[in-house]
This record gives C-alpha cells, sequence and structure tokens, in this order.
C-alpha cells in the first residue's frame, strides 16, 4: 500500500519552481581595504545607538556627571603644571604652562581614549558579535565618533583659558597653524581607530596585551 502526498491541485509531472532572494549575502574579505562603507551607511541608525550608548552610560551613576570631562583635564594640567613645570623646570618656549599642558592634554586623551578602547573591541562585544550580524567596522567607529564629542567639549575649555591669556597677556600670537587643529584631529582619529583595530584582533588571543597597551599609552604621553 502505498501513499501519495503530491497537492491535489498540482500535477505530479510538474515539479514546484523554487525561487530563492536574499536581502543580505555575508562573503569574506579578499583583501586588506576591502571596507564596503555602503554597509556601513546601512547601519548608521545602529551607530548612533553606540554613539548614544558610550555617551550615556560613562557618568550615568555619578554624582558629577559630565563635569567630569572638565575636571580630568584640570587636575592632569595642574599635576603636569607641578611636576614638569615647577619640579623638573622644563621649558614651554614662552607659551603659559597651563595653556601648554592643557593642548597636550585635550589631543592625546582623544587619541588614547580611542586607541585603548577599539582595541578592546572583540573582547568587550563578544555577545553582541556571537548573536546577531552587523558591520564589525560600526563599533570601532562608534568609540571614535562618541569620543569626539567628549574631545569638542574639552576642547571647549581650552579655547576659554586660551582666551583668557589672549585678553591679559601678550605672549600669544596666533598664525594660520591654527588652521591645522582639524588635520591633527583627523589625523588622532585615523591612527587611533587604525592601531585599535590591529590590535583587536591581538588582544582577543593574548590578553596580556591589555594591560601593555595602556601602560604604552601612558608612557608615550610622558615620553612626547
Amino acid at each position: 500500500m502505498s501513499t501519495t502526498l503530491d497537492h491535489p491541485l498540482v500535477p505530479p509531472s510538474v515539479a514546484p519552481e523554487t525561487d530563492e532572494s536574499w536581502d543580505l549575502v555575508i562573503r569574506p574579505k579578499r583583501h586588506l581595504l576591502d571596507v564596503n562603507l555602503k554597509e556601513v551607511w546601512d547601519y548608521r541608525d545602529l551607530l548612533y545607538m553606540f554613539v548614544k550608548r558610550d555617551i550615556v552610560t560613562v557618568y550615568k551613576q555619578t554624582i558629577l556627571g559630565p563635569i567630569w570631562f572638565f575636571v580630568q583635564p584640570i587636575m592632569t594640567m595642574v599635576v603636569y603644571v607641578i611636576v614638569f613645570g615647577n619640579i623638573a623646570q622644563i621649558s614651554t618656549d614662552g607659551i603659559p604652562a597651563p595653556l601648554f599642558y592643557l593642548a597636550g592634554i585635550t589631543l592625546w586623551n582623544y587619541f588614547s581614549e580611542s586607541f585603548t578602547k577599539t582595541s578592546t573591541t572583540f573582547v568587550t562585544n563578544a555577545n553582541i558579535f556571537g548573536k546577531v550580524f552587523f558591520p564589525r567596522l560600526i563599533v570601532p567607529l562608534s568609540v571614535v565618533i562618541s569620543n569626539i564629542i567628549k574631545f569638542f567639549i574639552q576642547f571647549a575649555l581650552f579655547l576659554a583659558v586660551w582666551g583668557w591669556y589672549l585678553r591679559t597677556g601678550d605672549t600669544l600670537h596666533p598664525n594660520l597653524w591654527i588652521l591645522s587643529t582639524v588635520w591633527l584631529l583627523l589625523l588622532m582619529a585615523g591612527l587611533g581607530l587604525g592601531f585599535g583595530i590591529i590590535f583587536s584582533s591581538l588582544t582577543t588571543k593574548y590578553r596580556d596585551l591589555n594591560f601593555v597597551i595602556t601602560f604604552g599609552v601612558q608612557l608615550a604621553m610622558y615620553a612626547s
């Protein structure tokens, strides 16, 4: 005894046609510079959510909140002025010491935080990467963008100090080199993103590199 499972409205001799279409096809990267920027743009809403998360959750349960954006560079500047300016007697070539160190701190903080946080991309986001697909470049880009917002806040503090010295003294003479600020910011963003992505694959296997990177960034700051 045999049982026929054919659909009553479809003749047995006619095979049903299958038309498979996919909204997304995941393929391996073919070369080093194979970056799909269109794919990143398609996930721009997710990028915005990651940026918002990074900004909101940093000082969410703190008393001072966003004021820490100003407290950290000010306290670091005071330490540098005392150690390098008063104790070590390192010359700043006529530039007021607070302004000199605040300029370096503001730009270096952006690079160091972008680099150190991007270098742990796979470790800190392992659970998300294992559950859903999205362009992995979204996560390090969100770190660079969220940190640039913090940079602008600290840069406003630097401009305030700079404006005060311009008004009260005659030791500063701005020139066209001030236009290089945009280039320096792009350079720090590119270096932080690039080095962070390179080391992110290494820190996944060798967790000791997290401590080496943190110490190395601090050492490079003092060396500069």
